[in-house]
C-alpha cells in the first residue's frame, strides 16, 4: 500500500477489494481528517465559532443601540420644533401661524421620512437581536404614518386637516331670536346655552346652526381627506387607514374584543336610556319624546350627546336629597381656572406623584384669551424635550371642566413619569391607557367623601337615596358616553374601507346612531349634511376608539387601586367601589406610577397586568361599579311600565335636501353660504391635482 498527496487532502492507493485494507483506509482518513481539522483550522472549532458567534452578536446590539440612540437625540430636536409651531397656530390662529406650522409639518415629515430609511436598511438584522427594548424600537419605527406620502401629496394632506379644523375652531352661530348677531361659538357659548336652556326651540336652533356652520362646510374636504390617508396607510403596509390606527393596540381580536365589550354594557346603557327617556318626557311632553322611540339628540345638555350630566337637574332621582354638582359652590367661593388646575396638581402631589414643572405654568393656556381665535378644545401638550409640557383649555368654572382638568393633567402626568424613556415610547401602552389615568382621579374627584375633604360639600350623609343620586350623576357622564366612544370610529372604519361609500356618510352616522344609542335628530338630515365632522375629532383626524377603551380600563385601574388604597373591599358592604378615594394614597399612587413609567416600552397587556393583575379589557368591573343603580333602574322602569329599547318609523336622514331647506336657507345663512363656495373652489383645485 502507498499513499499520495494532492490538493491538500490524502488518498489511499492499492488494493481496494482487501477487506482489511479498506478498514484500514478507512480509519487513516478519518485521523488525517480529525488531525488536519483540528491543527489546521483551530478558527473553526465549534467554542471557538460560538464565541465569535456572540462577539458579533454583541457588536451587532452596540451598533443598533448607539443607532437608535442618534435617532432619538434628532428625533426629539425635530419634534419639539414641530410641536412648538403647532402650539403657535392652535393658540392663535392666523395666516402667519398657519404658514409657518404647514412649512413645519414637511420639515417633521422629510426628518420622520429619513429616519425610517435608514431604519429599512437594519431589516433582517433588527429581528435577530436578543435585547426586546432593541427589537420593540424597530418595530414601532418601521410603520411611518402619513409621511410616506410623496410631498405633493403630504403638504395636500397636511392643508386639509388644517382647513377643517380651521373651519370647525371658527365656526359661528346666530342667536335664536336676533338673526342678525351671528357671534355665538361653540366654546363657551353654545356649550352654556345646551347646559343652561330649557326652551326646546332654542336648543333645536343651536344643534342644527351649529352642523350647517362647521359639519356641512367640510364634507368636501374630507372626501379628499380620506383618499390621501388611505394612500398613506398603503404605503405603510395596511389596506386603509382603519387599519393603521388599529395597529397600535397590537391584537388581531380587537374588533371583535370590543363588540363583545360592547354587549357587556349594552344592558345597562338601555336601562338608563329608558329612564331619562321618560323624565325628559315629564319635561317636553309625549308629542316630542315618544314612549318607545329615541331621544331627540339636542335635549342632553351636550352639543353631541355624548354626556348627559347637565340634565341631572331633569333626571334626578330624589331631588329632594343633596345635589352633587358642586358649580355653585365653586362659584361662590372664587374658584378660577387656575385655583382648578392648582387642585388637581395637588391630587397627583399626594399620592407621590410628580408636580408640575414651572415651564408647564408658565405656557400653558387655561382661560380663553380674548382678541383672538384659538382651538378652544381641551389638549395636553408634550414638547418632545422632557421639560416642556403644557395644557390649552379654556376652562369654565364648572364642576364638569373641575373633571376636564383632571383628565388633561392626567396626560401631563403620565408625561412626566416616562420622560426618561426614548422617544418612540413616550406614549401609553396603548391609546386608551392615556386617556384613562386622568379619568382614573376624576372617579374619585367626583365622589361626596372627596368633595367633602377639599371643602366643596358641607356634609356628607349615609343615604342610599343619595348614593342613587350620585351614581346617576356619575352614569349620565360615563354610561352615556360609551355608545358614543364606540361608534365614532365605527363610522370611520367603515369610511376608510369603502364599506360606506360616501354617497351614504351621513346617514350610515345616524344609522349607528339610532342603533347603539338611541337617539335622533330634532329634523330630518339628509347628504348634504356632515354631521359626523361637527365634531371636533372628525376634522382634526383625531382616532377615537381610544375613549371607548379608556372608560373601560379606567374602572379596571380604579378597582386595582381602591384595594391597593384599602378603599375597596368586594366582601365588605361598608366598603363599596363608588364610595372609593384615592386621595392621598402613597400605596395606590406608587402602583400607578410603575404602570405609568413604562410607557408604550411594553405591549399593554403587561401594563395591565402590573396594575391589575389581569390582562385583558373587562367591562364587568363597569357593571360592579354601577350595580346598585342598574338595580334601581330595573326596578324604577318596571314600575313606570317603560319600554325599555327604541324602535321608530321615523326617516332621520335621506338622500335628498330636507324639504325644509329646500324652501329657504335657514337663517344667518349667508356667511356659511359664502362657505360652502369657498369650499366648492378648494374642492376644484384639489380635485385637478390630485
Amino acid at each position: 500500500m502507498r499513499t499520495r498527496e494532492a490538493a491538500g487532502a490524502t488518498y489511499i492507493t492499492g488494493k481496494q477489494d482487501d477487506p482489511a485494507c479498506q478498514f484500514l483506509s478507512v480509519m487513516l482518513i478519518l485521523w488525517f481528517c480529525f488531525v488536519y481539522g483540528v491543527t489546521a483550522n483551530p478558527q473553526e472549532s465549534p467554542a471557538h465559532l460560538a464565541g465569535q458567534a456572540r462577539a458579533e452578536s454583541e457588536q451587532l446590539e452596540e451598533d443598533a443601540r448607539n443607532f437608535l440612540n442618534e435617532l432619538d437625540a434628532r428625533g426629539s430636536q425635530e419634534c419639539t420644533e414641530a410641536t412648538m409651531s403647532n402650539w403657535k397656530y392652535a393658540s392663535d390662529i392666523t395666516e402667519e401661524h398657519r404658514e409657518e406650522k404647514a412649512a413645519a409639518q414637511l420639515k417633521y415629515a422629510a426628518w420622520e421620512k429619513e429616519a425610517w430609511g435608514r431604519v429599512r436598511k437594519w431589516n433582517g438584522k433588527w429581528e435577530t437581536l436578543s435585547d426586546p427594548f432593541l427589537r420593540r424600537q424597530f418595530k414601532f419605527m418601521s410603520v411611518l404614518g402619513t409621511a410616506a406620502l410623496p410631498k405633493q401629496d403630504l403638504e395636500k394632506y397636511n392643508n386639509l386637516v388644517t382647513e377643517m379644523s380651521t373651519i370647525y375652531s371658527t365656526a359661528k352661530v346666530c342667536q335664536y331670536k336676533d338673526p342678525k348677531s351671528c357671534k355665538l361659538e361653540l366654546e363657551p357659548d353654545l356649550t352654556r346655552i345646551l347646559r343652561t336652556s330649557r326652551d326646546y326651540g332654542e336648543l333645536e336652533h343651536v344643534w342644527k346652526m351649529w352642523r350647517y356652520s362647521s359639519g356641512r362646510r367640510i364634507r368636501d374636504h374630507y372626501k379628499l381627506f380620506v383618499r390621501l390617508a388611505n394612500k398613506a396607510a398603503k404605503l405603510n403596509g395596511f389596506d386603509n387607514m382603519g387599519e393603521m390606527w388599529v395597529y397600535p393596540y397590537e391584537s388581531e381580536t380587537f374588533r371583535a374584543d370590543l363588540a363583545e365589550l360592547w354587549e357587556q354594557l349594552k344592558p345597562l346603557y338601555q336601562q338608563l336610556h329608558a329612564y331619562v327617556r321618560r323624565k325628559l318626557r315629564e319635561k317636553y311632553g309625549e308629542r316630542r319624546i315618544s314612549r318607545r322611540g329615541p331621544i331627540p339628540a339636542h335635549l342632553m345638555g351636550n352639543m353631541w350627546s355624548q354626556d348627559w350630566s347637565e340634565v341631572n337637574d331633569l333626571a334626578v332621582p330624589f331631588p329632594g336629597k343633596a345635589s352633587i354638582d358642586v358649580t355653585p359652590q365653586m362659584v361662590s367661593m372664587g374658584y378660577t381656572p387656575r385655583r382648578m388646575f392648582e387642585l388637581s396638581e395637588e391630587f397627583f402631589a399626594s399620592l407621590n406623584l410628580t408636580r408640575m414643572p414651572s415651564e408647564f405654568w408658565e405656557h400653558s393656556i387655561i382661560e380663553k384669551p380674548q382678541g383672538r381665535d384659538l382651538v378652544c378644545h381641551a389638549s395636553a401638550w408634550d414638547f418632545c424635550n422632557g421639560k416642556d409640557f403644557r395644557i390649552k383649555q379654556c376652562t369654565d368654572v364648572t364642576m364638569s371642566d373641575l373633571l376636564t382638568v383632571h383628565h388633561e393633567m392626567g396626560h401631563i402626568e403620565y408625561y412626566l413619569q416616562y420622560k426618561h424613556l426614548p422617544g418612540v415610547f413616550r406614549s401609553g401602552a396603548n391609546p386608551g391607557f392615556h386617556e384613562a389615568v386622568g379619568d382614573v382621579l376624576a372617579l374619585s374627584v367626583a365622589t361626596p367623601k372627596h368633595l367633602q375633604k377639599i371643602g366643596l360639600l358641607q356634609e356628607v350623609h349615609d343615604d342610599q337615596e343619595e348614593d342613587i343620586n350620585f351614581l346617576l350623576k356619575m352614569a349620565l357622564e360615563k354610561i352615556t358616553f360609551l355608545p358614543f366612544g364606540y361608534l365614532m370610529d365605527l363610522w370611520r372604519w367603515d369610511v376608510f374601507s369603502g364599506k360606506t361609500h360616501e354617497d351614504n356618510w351621513n346617514c350610515a352616522w345616524w344609522d349607528l346612531r339610532f342603533k347603539l344609542q338611541g337617539i335622533k335628530p330634532p329634523v330630518q338630515r339628509s347628504e348634504y349634511d356632515f354631521d359626523p365632522g361637527a365634531k371636533y375629532h372628525i376634522p382634526a383626524n383625531v382616532p377615537y376608539i381610544r375613549y371607548f377603551v379608556s372608560f373601560v380600563v379606567q374602572f379596571q385601574f380604579h378597582k386595582a387601586l381602591c384595594m391597593k388604597a384599602g378603599e375597596y373591599d368586594p366582601l365588605n358592604p361598608a366598603k363599596p367601589l363608588h364610595k372609593c378615594d384615592i386621595y392621598q394614597s402613597t400605596d395606590a399612587g406608587n402602583l400607578l406610577g410603575k404602570m405609568l413609567q413604562l410607557g408604550s416600552s411594553k405591549e399593554w397587556p403587561e401594563a395591565m397586568e402590573a396594575l391589575t393583575g389581569g390582562r385583558r379589557m373587562d367591562a364587568s368591573v363597569i357593571r360592579e361599579y354601577f350595580k346598585p343603580l342598574e338595580n334601581w333602574l330595573k326596578k324604577d322602569n318596571e314600575r313606570h311600565g317603560e319600554f325599555v329599547g327604541w324602535e321608530t318609523d321615523e326617516v332621520l336622514c335621506t338622500s335628498e335636501l330636507p324639504r325644509e331647506e329646500a324652501k329657504s336657507e335657514p337663517s344667518g345663512g349667508a356667511a356659511p353660504a359664502l362657505g360652502l363656495m369657498l369650499v366648492a373652489a378648494v374642492t376644484l383645485l384639489h380635485s385637478l391635482s390630485l
